[in-house]
C-alpha cells in the first residue's frame, strides 16, 4: 500500500487515490499547483465554498475513456462541419473562487477567441463551450463548475452520461446536448465507450463514424 505524500518537494498518490485537504485557501491551492511540476497526471481542484482542495490520481481506464469520448465528440463535430479547438490537460481558474481541471474541454462557438493562446485566462477569455469529466474514483457535481461556467458539462460515470447546461446562474440537467441536439447521446456515448473496451477504441470509433454517415 502506497500512502499519499505531500511535502515541500513532492506530491505523490497511487493511481485511483483521492486526497481531500480541508480548510484551505486559494493561496494553498496555487502553491500545490506550482509544486506539482511535471506530475501532470495528478488532478487538483479547489472550491472556496467548501474550502477544500481535492487531489486525484486517475486510473489508466480513466485516460482511455477520456480519449475515446473526446474522439466521439470530434467525430460528431466533423460530421456537423463544426470547427473546434480542444484542450487536455488544462487548469481553469476563477481567482479566489474555483479551480478545476476537466478531462477534456472544447471551444466551438468561442473558438476564435482563444486561437493561438497557450493558456486560458478566464478573467479575459470565455469559458469552454463543452467540458467533459470522467468519474471513476471520484464524483463530479455540477456545482464544481459553477464559477467556471462552461456552457455545457458532460459527466460520464458507470456507463452513464449526464448532460448539464448552464443557464447564466446554475446548471440544469438536460436530455440533449445544445451542440448535438439531433442525437440521443445519453444512449450513443455509453454504447460506444463500452464498445471501445470490447473491440478496441479505433474500431469503436470507426463504427461510430459509419453510424453517423448512415444517418
Amino acid at each position: 500500500m502506497v500512502l499519499p505524500t505531500i511535502s515541500e518537494d513532492t506530491i505523490s498518490l497511487a493511481a485511483g487515490d483521492e486526497l481531500i485537504l480541508r480548510f484551505r485557501t486559494w493561496e494553498d491551492y496555487e502553491a500545490l499547483l506550482a509544486r506539482r511540476e511535471d506530475k501532470a497526471g495528478l488532478r487538483i481542484r479547489y472550491s472556496s465554498k467548501t474550502q477544500e482542495i481535492r487531489i486525484m490520481s486517475p486510473l489508466p481506464r480513466h485516460g482511455k475513456n477520456s480519449d475515446l469520448l473526446a474522439d466521439l465528440v470530434k467525430a460528431l463535430l466533423r460530421y456537423e462541419c463544426k470547427d473546434w479547438d480542444a484542450f487536455t490537460p488544462i487548469t481553469l481558474k476563477r481567482i479566489n473562487q474555483q479551480g478545476i481541471e476537466p478531462d477534456y474541454c472544447f471551444y466551438i462557438d468561442n473558438r476564435a477567441a482563444i486561437l493561438g493562446k497557450e493558456r486560458i485566462d478566464l478573467e479575459t477569455d470565455p469559458p469552454p463551450d463543452l467540458a467533459i469529466e470522467i468519474d471513476l474514483t471520484c464524483t463530479t457535481k455540477p456545482e464544481d463548475y459553477q464559477a467556471i461556467a462552461p456552457l455545457e458539462l458532460w459527466v460520464y460515470r458507470q456507463s452513464q452520461l449526464s448532460i448539464y447546461q448552464f443557464d447564466s446562474q446554475q446548471y440544469q440537467e438536460s436530455q440533449i446536448s445544445r451542440w448535438f441536439p439531433a442525437y440521443d447521446l445519453k444512449t450513443l456515448i455509453p454504447e460506444y465507450c463500452d464498445r471501445g473496451w470490447q473491440i478496441g477504441s479505433s474500431v469503436a470509433l470507426r463504427e461510430f463514424e459509419e453510424l453517423l454517415r448512415s444517418q
